[in-house]
């Protein structure tokens, strides 16, 4: 089953080994509420951009941990039991096949760290529950 999702997702390099990577700049001109653009690779990974405001869908990754880093704003990372509330300068390592969704109530820019050779997202339809539980995590 294919579903389509409303999300500006950009999977091509931009950046090349050596090359300046300006990530307000870009963030700046990102006029989607949910952008992601791939920026470049490091050794087997690829290192996104996200500028996102709204939700994602629940998902998992079968293969490969993912990380979330926030440069500005605010993200929420819902798990199956709990809700994590990311801040600026903090970051977040979701281990392979964990149940998640993120979730921004504002404009939020981060950078996402994981594998190339899988991009795609496992979709899971999740009941829609309440997240009473924010959890900060530490600084």
């Amino acid at each position: 089953m294919s579903t389509s999702f409303p999300y500006d997702t950009r999977l091509n390099i931009l950046h090349a080994p050596l090359e300046l990577i300006d990530e307000k700049a870009l963030a700046d001109a990102a006029e989607h509420p949910w952008y992601n653009q791939t920026l470049c690779k490091v050794n087997e990974s690829v290192v996104r951009l996200g500028v996102v405001q709204g939700e994602y869908h629940w998902h998992k990754h079968d293969a490969d941990d993912e990380f979330f880093y926030v440069v500005e704003g605010r993200l929420l990372v819902d798990l199956e039991d709990r809700t994590v509330e990311l801040m600026p300068r903090q970051g977040l390592v979701i281990p392979r096949g964990v149940v998640h969704r993120t979730r921004a109530l504002e404009r939020t820019v981060m950078l996402m760290v994981r594998k190339r050779r899988d991009c795609s997202d496992r979709q899971l339809r999740m009941p829609r529950t309440k997240h009473p539980t924010i959890k900060r995590a530490r600084s």
